[in-house]
């Protein structure tokens, strides 16, 4: 099979389309034939070799996935060849075929295609975590920073879902994206809490940030309860300043209650930029630049 490879650290180049052994599913897993993948901030990280993301190399790449069942190992109950499913296999998803955990799968529903499908297990997961941990709820105000990116249109969703109001900073050119998703946008960059604060005059009740630096600093001027505030990405700063660093919490209960929520029309995926496998590097320099609205996905098949 056709697989995404690192075998050293360094720029979007250095990754590598490998053809691996196809693997056998062993006791209690499935082999799913991967149709979509999402590309994660994470991934780039672990390609580059960030403090905390090195690993024993060459490995493979890629978190999330959405196939069709190939092969059921033993053990298995419930679960078919031709059976669509989305799911979670840790660094090795951005391949032809992937072994995942029986207890790692959900069933993909039918009117969800594969590219969204192949895109909602980690920023979903990630969205849904970070909102149970800051307790948003009807009422709330709620600021979320990048709020136009994979995780961010999560967030605004859920959190709309939920019964609060939403804030959230992006590009002029992505505040139109927002807007039809349900949130106010705004402007960010240098004077923000000022922006803020006129739209929110008693700022705001919590914070969820995908940024870091300046934004992270500017919201404990927004938001009293530093509980309440939490980040994706800078957990070192995050204990200086005493407020959340957040990791997904995955579970197939929570990825369940995503892809039911998609099968109703309460949630949509966004899609900024669809790759093939081979052009794995354009996708990861896509994800760096920051720009754009949705996730960037993996199409391999359909």
């Amino acid at each position: 099979m056709r697989a995404v490879l690192l075998d050293r650290h360094g720029p979007p180049e250095v990754l590598t389309i490998a053809d691996l052994p196809l693997p056998e599913p062993g006791p209690g897993q499935l082999r799913v034939r991967v149709h979509a993948g999402g590309v994660q901030p994470f991934d780039t990280y672990v390609r580059r070799g960030l403090p905390g993301f090195r690993m024993d190399l060459p490995h493979q790449l890629g978190n999330e996935f959405a196939g069709v069942i190939d092969r059921v190992g033993p053990e298995v109950r419930g679960w078919s060849a031709g059976d669509a499913v989305l799911g979670s296999a840790p660094l090795r998803s951005l391949a032809e075929y992937v072994l995942a955990d029986a207890t790692a799968v959900v069933g993909k529903p039918a009117a969800l295609p594969m590219a969204a499908a192949g895109a909602l297990p980690a920023s979903g997961q990630t969205a849904l975590t970070a909102l149970r941990e800051l307790r948003v709820g009807p009422g709330d105000t709620l600021l979320v920073h990048a709020a136009a990116g994979g995780a961010g249109t999560m967030a605004v969703q859920l959190a709309r879902h939920y019964g609060a109001r939403v804030i959230g900073t992006a590009s002029a050119a992505n505040h139109h994206y927002l807007a039809a998703l349900g949130a106010t946008p705004v402007r960010y960059g240098p004077g923000l809490p000022q922006r803020v604060r006129e739209l929110a005059p008693r700022g705001v009740d919590a914070v969820l940030d995908a940024v870091g630096g300046q934004a992270l600093r500017d919201s404990l001027e927004l938001a009293p309860d530093r509980d309440r505030i939490g980040t994706l990405v800078e957990h070192a700063l995050a204990e200086e300043l005493g407020v959340r660093g957040i990791r997904a919490q995955r579970s197939t209960a929570a990825l369940g209650e995503l892809a039911e929520l998609c099968r109703r029309g309460v949630l949509r995926v966004g899609i900024r930029a669809r790759f093939p496998l081979e052009a794995i590097a354009d996708a990861h320099s896509a994800v760096e630049t920051g720009h754009g609205s949705g996730k960037v996905v993996i199409v391999l098949d359909g």
